[in-house]
């Protein structure tokens, strides 16, 4: 519904003020960057945090876990307040979270306030989705493929170019300026967005469904928290499974309760449209592969050269390596844009997945030189880059101008999955599959070559599941996109 009655006189005076598109892209774009910044901000520290918090290695991580529960749960439910009140106020509101979360870690110097503090920085990550969405509702068709490339890529963009940077801080100054940096850089975000950005016009009507968003909320982080911690309790306690089972039927209840709502926080029906359910699927695939370059290649360039495994790299070098699948994936973004204009996003991304599952199937055999390392993160973002391009193409082109921004917040939560699972399940190969040689112990060969050819074997699965989507979208007349022929 485009209606500007929903808007006060300022804002009226604000949409009548000449746009420049150019600075709206750059503004949701940097705004995605600091948000995906967030995922990676304290990565340098892991080995360090029991030290300064005085905490235990398992009770360390809540630090990491905090966040990517804390974002899977934000996104989407931030994703449905932006449809409904305003994207940019909803922006507005994570960028705030954001900053303030910022503000809190920095002054922390126990578990507890920094948890907080990274919980409320991980909620910014939402702001990805409703950039995207933004898009769609502010820029012409002919301008929009590049500038969704462009914003869709920052999520991995922000993580990979800027862990150098955090781990240069961590080696040089004091670890409480890495959230001094990044509230600087959320201010700078709220200020871009609040110049920048129009006012949305474009809202649904209904209201927000409270019940739903807690039943989600709920059911969600109790998957997500099986598989996060599963390799600390055990895969098989009572906890784990308590709370994955539960999960799943707190979901199962959810998706009940959500079929017979009048105002759902995600429209079932919607979500299992062909086009969305399979794009949504292999979004846990290309999450999956992304998310195991920050587990396993990582290790391998840190770990030390007395096995004859590792690379014996600091975390500086190892980080710089990485560095250029971030690159990639900013350099390549108008081409897949213009790829999926021509081609179609069906095509851009079987392009992208192909690409992730030849990476992860030459890295299997190139385990002996860093420049091998360097490779295979620099395919492997080219294919994430080229599959981040497509998704939001994908899911807009299928359901109503007034879910996208939710929907796209429920693409981002699949991405997030798979990322989960990757940490976890790479995680539990790598610590059972190990070598000692003179008290040295590091993970195989062997261990690196099953969690690559485990993360090849899941873009495969990406792969079957992107040839399924239809290569003709169905002609729906309330679609954020119009269809591509």
């Amino acid at each position: 519904m485009s209606n500007d009655s929903w808007l006060s006189d300022s804002e009226r005076r604000r949409l009548s003020k000449q746009r420049n598109d150019g600075a709206i892209v750059a503004a949701l774009a940097f705004t995605g960057l600091v948000a995906s910044f967030m995922m990676t901000l304290v990565t340098p520290l892991l080995p360090e945090l029991p030290h300064l918090l005085g905490v235990s290695q398992t009770d360390s991580m809540w630090v990491v876990t905090a966040t990517l529960l804390a974002a899977a749960v934000a996104t989407p439910i931030g994703g449905r307040l932006g449809d409904l009140y305003g994207k940019r106020r909803m922006m507005l509101v994570l960028l705030g979270s954001l900053i303030l979360g910022s503000v809190i870690a920095a002054f922390s110097s126990t578990l507890i306030p920094l948890v907080i503090g990274r919980a409320l920085q991980g909620a910014g990550l939402g702001v990805i989705a409703l950039g995207i969405s933004i898009l769609r509702d502010v820029l012409h068709r002919d301008r929009l493929g590049k500038a969704i490339a462009l914003v869709s890529a920052t999520l991995g963009i922000g993580g990979a170019v800027g862990l150098p940077v955090s781990a240069l801080i961590s080696q040089f100054l004091d670890w409480h300026m890495l959230f001094w940096v990044s509230g600087t850089l959320g201010v700078v975000g709220f200020i871009l967005v609040f110049t920048l950005v129009p006012v949305s016009t474009l809202r649904s009507a209904g209201t927000f469904d409270f019940i739903g968003a807690i039943g989600f909320a709920v059911g969600l982080v109790g998957i997500l928290l099986s598989v996060s911690k599963g390799s600390t309790w055990g895969w098989t306690s009572p906890l784990t499974l308590g709370i994955g089972l539960g999960g799943v039927a707190v979901l199962i209840l959810w998706t009940l309760f959500e079929l017979r709502t009048e105002s759902p926080l995600i429209d079932i029906r919607v979500a299992m449209r062909r086009s969305v359910l399979l794009t949504n699927l292999a979004s846990v695939t290309v999450g999956f592969a992304f998310f195991a370059t920050a587990v396993a290649l990582p290790m391998l360039l840190e770990s030390p050269t007395d096995t004859g495994v590792g690379f014996g790299q600091s975390m500086l070098i190892a980080s710089l390596c990485l560095m250029p699948s971030g690159l990639v994936m900013w350099a390549l973004s108008s081409t897949a844009a213009r790829v999926t204009d021509r081609r179609g996003a069906r095509t851009s991304l079987l392009i992208g997945i192909a690409v992730i599952t030849i990476g992860y199937a030459l890295a299997i055999g190139l385990m002996t030189e860093v420049w091998h390392t360097v490779l295979v993160a620099t395919l492997v973002g080219f294919g994430v880059g080229f599959a981040y391009a497509a998704m939001p193409t994908l899911i807009m082109a299928a359901v109503p101008a007034s879910e996208t921004a939710a929907s796209n917040g429920l693409n981002s939560v699949m991405r997030t999955l798979g990322s989960t699972a990757a940490s976890a399940v790479i995680g539990v190969i790598l610590s059972v599959n190990i070598v000692t040689v003179n008290g040295v112990t590091t993970p195989s060969t062997f261990g690196f070559q099953l969690s690559f050819a485990l993360c090849a074997g899941a873009a495969l699965i990406g792969l079957v599941l992107t040839l399924l989507l239809p290569r003709r979208q169905p002609r729906y007349d309330t679609a954020s996109l119009p269809v591509q022929s």
